[in-house]
Order: structure tokens, then sequence, then C-alpha cells
């Protein structure tokens, strides 16, 4: 039986999708369908009842899934251990540096117990997933994660900012109202690009979008830059170190913040938590 495997099932249990559960895992799906029968096959016992339509777990799956997670926390309980003289953090974090995370590098490497921190940059769930599976040590995600086995903590929470092209009528302004914003000039990433971020932008805004999702970050901020009425929304902290000559971020007005937290895996001990939460605290 391998780690692997028990992996597999545990995301097509959280999933209840064959194809949902492939897509975490990035492989495809006939993979775990193989893997989730030869698994049902060595322990002799049905853990999915599955047809067209939907795929659930039967009373002897629950059991199973409960041991799954348990085996898990207390291998990546092992890697933890293994990796401490070594003393490597591995962090998830998004395709930015930040003020915060700077501070945050200098607070781990100077603690009681310092630590190299070593960055990984990974999409929002990809992330998730690695501090599930023992890849990382702990992730950093804004907005409310919803995941489970996992332990989320807030540490720190930052204003949202709107994003306007330079071209804007408000972006001479010392800060600005959501509701004074056009509501067509609003562009987003796709949610899959940061589902937590994405659901929090969303539960901030006077009304829901008007526009389809513009891509990545990356494509929304090149559609803001280049139309004169265009705008997003943005943690502060994600555009202050960088210069551009297409877009300004300006304040908004009543403020709007969003939280951030630190994501372990279960296995995670309390003092580590708390020192990785203190390591990004304000």
């Amino acid at each position: 039986m391998e780690l692997r495997t028990l992996q597999y099932f545990v995301t097509v249990a959280e999933e209840l999708h064959f194809g949902r559960a492939a897509e975490r895992l990035r492989i495809v799906q006939p993979a775990v369908s193989q893997q989730i029968s030869r698994f049902e096959r060595e322990l002799g016992v049905r853990l999915l009842d599955r047809n067209s339509r939907r795929v659930r777990l039967t009373p002897a799956g629950e059991r199973v899934l409960a041991a799954a997670r348990e085996t898990l926390a207390a291998a990546a309980r092992v890697r933890v251990v293994a990796g401490e003289p070594a003393a490597v953090l591995r962090i998830g974090v998004a395709s930015c540096v930040t003020g915060r995370l700077d501070r945050a590098m200098s607070r781990l490497r100077d603690s009681e117990r310092p630590a190299e921190p070593e960055l990984v940059d990974l999409p929002v769930t990809a992330r998730l997933d690695a501090v599930r599976n023992g890849e990382l040590d702990l992730a950093l995600v804004r907005g409310a994660v919803t995941s489970t086995g996992l332990t989320v903590v807030h540490a720190w929470s930052e204003p949202l900012h709107a994003v306007l092209s330079r071209a804007h009528p408000a972006a001479g302004r010392p800060a600005i109202g959501l509701r004074d914003l056009d509501p067509y000039g609003l562009r987003l990433p796709a949610r899959d690009t940061d589902p937590p971020m994405h659901d929090a932008i969303l539960a901030a805004l006077p009304v829901a979008p008007l526009r389809p999702p513009a891509g990545d970050m990356l494509n929304v901020l090149f559609e803001v830059g280049r139309d004169p009425a265009g705008w997003t929304l943005l943690p502060a902290e994600q555009l202050a170190g960088s210069r551009s000559e297409r877009v300004l971020q300006v304040p908004l007005d009543p403020p709007v913040t969003v939280d951030g937290h630190v994501v372990t895996s279960l296995a995670t001990p309390d003092q580590c938590v708390v020192s990785y939460v203190a390591a990004f605290a304000d």
C-alpha cells in the first residue's frame, strides 16, 4: 500500500468526482480510477459507490477515509522531523514579493529555532494540495480557505485597493468608493486562478461583475491598463513594490480588507504554527 494511493483515495473522497480529483492531483482521470480500483481489490472492500451521475462513499469508505487521513498526517509528521536538521522551511506563495514576505523571511531566520525559508511559487489549489501531501511545510493564502484536512490560521489583514487605468477619471483621487466605479469596467481573473481571493473580492462588491473573467491576473492588468474605464481590486501589498506606466492603485473609501492565512498540515506541531503566524503577522 503506497502513500500515493491513499492520497488519490482521499482526494476522490473529498471531491466525490473523479474528474475534479484528477485535476487536483494533476494526472489523467483513468489513472485515478485505476488506482482506486486497485486499492479496493487490495483491501477486498468497495470504498465508493459510483455511477454516471454521482460518486459517494460506502460505510467502509468512510472508515478507510479517516484512517487514510491519519496515515498521511503521520507521514507528513515524519517528513517534518526528518527535515529538522536541514532547517529548510518550504513555503507556498504567489509569484510576487511583498514587504510582508521579506519581513517574515528575516523573522524566521532569526527565531529561536532558525529556519531557512524556501519559497515555492504555486497556484492556490496546488499550494493547498502540496501542504496536505507534505510537499510544503506551509502556504500563504488570502481569503477564506475551506479545504479539509488542513490547519488554517488567520495571520494578518490588509486593505483592498482599486487598480485603475492611468487614464481613468478617478486616477487622480486620494480614495474612491466602490459605488463610484462603473460596474461594467470591472475586470476579474477566472475563479480557478485563486478561488479564496476571488470569493473575497466578490463578497466586497456592491453588485455582481457584469463582464466575464479575463483569464489570469496578468491579462486582467493588461485589460485594465488599456481601458480608460477599467478597474479591478487587489490587495494593497500585491502591487506595493511595482511600477507600471499603465495602471495605478487607489485606496477605497470606506476601506475594505482581506484576511491573510497561514495554512499547514494537521500534523504540524502547534508551537510551529504559532511561530509561522507570528512571522507573517503585522
